[in-house]
């Protein structure tokens, strides 16, 4: 029987995921956004006896239901960013490990969860943070940044035409009441916009802000230098991600590290979902796997 959880959650690419990874059944295997488990129990299908699966992840919440799902052996659960991936593997007195995978992004169950507020059809006060005991919130951000520096967040992480006007119309608002809730947050995007239309004008806005909050794009790139440091030759490192921030950093760094005999690329070009797939689940069709083979 699939758990409510579990249904929330799709894992995009996993065959292709799985071919990559090149699973021995007596390796060792580290998800380094373990989520719910997709991925992961996809890993443990493949593991031997002698095999090991950690999987790190920075939301208390998502650990919780992964232990649920994926069950105790031959699995090592870890809260922590991404980014501390190194420390985690040595503080499991394991000198490296057969491969590394990560899935980025904000997941459904995230969404889902209204109180997290990181979705703009909630009524919850603005939050975002993928780890709940950080101090800087969604609320921070819209409340107390400079018109300037909201401008800087929604320009370089959304990538949004329209981040003066967004800007200026949060600063406007909150001169007489906190931006509270993310549904507040949303109408002032959407009149910025004089609409709504096919996409919701707020989609770039809310990413922008949950990328500020919890830091992504620095954690990505600390973490896949953590994770090549933490590869055995010959093992492989396995990326995915969902928007052209994220994949552009993935692709410079695989291409900077293939110059420097670092790597092997696998993928010269990523891999996206099969039409198939995208019917099945939506959520897949941004989705772009990279990969590449410690040298």
């Amino acid at each position: 029987m699939v758990s409510s959880d579990q249904a929330l959650h799709v894992p995009v690419l996993v065959s292709e995921v799985i071919e990559m990874l090149g699973i021995r059944e007596n390796g060792t295997y580290l998800d380094a956004t373990v989520g719910l488990g997709g991925h992961s129990s996809e890993i443990l299908k493949r593991l031997g006896s002698s095999g090991t699966l950690v999987g790190i992840d920075r939301d208390s919440e998502a650990l919780a239901n992964a232990r649920k799902n994926l069950g105790n052996g031959r699995v090592i659960l870890q809260q922590g960013d991404f980014s501390d991936l190194a420390t985690v593997v040595q503080s499991l007195n394991m000198e490296a490990v057969d491969a590394v995978l990560f899935d980025l992004g904000i997941s459904m169950l995230q969404l889902k969860d209204r109180e997290r507020g990181f979705s703009f059809m909630s009524d919850a006060r603005l939050d975002m943070r993928m780890d709940p005991t950080q101090t800087l919130s969604a609320w921070d951000v819209v409340n107390s940044y400079p018109e300037k520096e909201l401008q800087r967040v929604l320009l370089e992480y959304g990538e949004e035409p329209l981040f003066r006007k967004i800007a200026k119309r949060i600063v406007a608002h909150r001169q007489s009441a906190p931006v509270d809730t993310c549904a507040e947050l949303a109408d002032i995007v959407v009149r910025s916009y004089g609409g709504r239309g096919r996409t919701h004008p707020a989609t770039r806005t809310f990413q922008a802000i949950r990328i500020e909050v919890n830091r992504e794009l620095d954690q990505l790139r600390s973490g896949l230098a953590a994770a090549l440091g933490v590869l055995k030759t010959g093992g492989r490192l396995c990326v995915i991600s969902y928007h052209s921030l994220e994949d552009r950093i993935v692709k410079n760094l695989f291409r900077d590290w293939g110059k420097e005999s670092l790597i092997r690329v696998l993928t010269k070009k990523p891999i996206v979902p099969s039409r198939a797939e995208t019917l099945r689940n939506p959520a897949s069709r941004s989705a772009k796997l990279r990969g590449g083979e410690k040298l």
